[in-house]
């Protein structure tokens, strides 16, 4: 039997379309976006498949779109007998996950994922951040450049070796921009497209409002591995998870090291669950030689059925 993880894109992954061939091609599928919606009272669904692409991209609708496309996809995977070993997630990716091994019902994962977004959101607004990729940059040189220069700014994403984003104050992330530019080349430090300093201080007022959602949610033991975010590595204890989920809020997505545990575990194989590739392109930076494949619509699903659906 084969050994496999399901890893879970965040926030960044999302494009006007996704999710419309799982549901019109599995009814499963359908009922995932029929709950969203449900509970949510208001259509995600209709976002996710028509758009506009200008309110798709905003964080309170963003994050609940591809956790529920995720969710979907992971649900036919499921219905298929199709089932991973060990799973993680990118940011938001990691509620989707939660909801993968068994931690979090997806009523209450949607619950976290609308307070949480809605938060961070609210924060965004209160406090003017931003965040920024550096490609090709030592990390010991670029918290250097964070410690050198005036306000709050810090390592955000630990991605692949080569790649990191920086969140924090507007100024302050323009001012390291700038010193990684001279020394690596402006193509390679670029400002991203977000409402907010994610994964930094700057998201603390979220942070404290949405702790207060987090407490009134039962989390079980996980029935399959999962590694967190803020360690890089398995959790198993509810509390822990709990505690963890408030602190990824400010802390650094350690993705690089999560990866290592997952593969120095014995895994060859990891699909992405969710829309777009973005993690799986992480893998293959990080881990050429493992094999990658992703699951968003009913051919991607096709191809994995065909390598993964005897047997297991």
């Amino acid at each position: 039997m084969s050994q496999f993880a399901y890893i879970f894109p965040g926030q960044g992954s999302q494009k006007v379309g996704m999710g419309s061939d799982l549901v019109d091609n599995f009814p499963i599928a359908r009922e995932v976006f029929e709950e969203a919606d449900n509970s949510l009272e208001r259509s995600i669904s209709q976002l996710c498949f028509e758009g506009p692409e200008e309110e798709l991209r905003q964080t309170k609708n963003t994050q609940l779109a591809i956790f529920t496309c995720s969710v979907a996809a992971l649900r036919v995977l499921t219905f298929s007998g199709i089932n991973p070993t060990i799973v993680a997630g990118h940011s938001l990716g990691e509620y989707s996950a939660l909801v993968a091994s068994g931690v979090i019902e997806f009523s209450d994962a949607i619950r976290l994922v609308s307070a949480r977004a809605q938060f961070m959101g609210e924060a965004g607004e209160e406090q003017d951040g931003t965040m920024a990729a550096i490609l090709g940059m030592d990390t010991d040189k670029l918290q250097q450049y964070c410690d050198s220069v005036d306000g709050i700014v810090k390592i955000a994403n630990y991605n692949c070796p080569g790649q990191l984003v920086i969140s924090g104050e507007v100024e302050a992330v323009k001012q390291v921009v700038e010193l990684a530019s001279e020394e690596i080349g402006s193509r390679r430090c670029r400002l991203l497209p977000v409402s907010g300093a994610f994964h930094s201080p700057l998201m603390e007022s979220g942070q404290a409002k949405f702790q207060s959602v987090l407490e009134t949610v039962t989390l079980n033991r996980p029935k399959i591995d999962i590694v967190m975010n803020v360690t890089g590595e398995v959790a198993k204890a509810p509390e822990q998870i709990r505690n963890l989920l408030f602190q990824q809020i400010t802390e650094p997505v350690q993705w690089e090291k999560t990866l290592h545990t997952i593969t120095t575990s014995g895994i060859e194989t990891y699909i992405e669950v969710g829309p777009g590739k973005v993690l799986s392109g992480l893998v293959k930076r990080t881990y050429p030689d493992r094999l990658c494949m992703n699951v968003e619509d009913q051919n991607t699903v096709s191809l994995v059925l065909e390598k993964y659906g005897k047997g297991q």
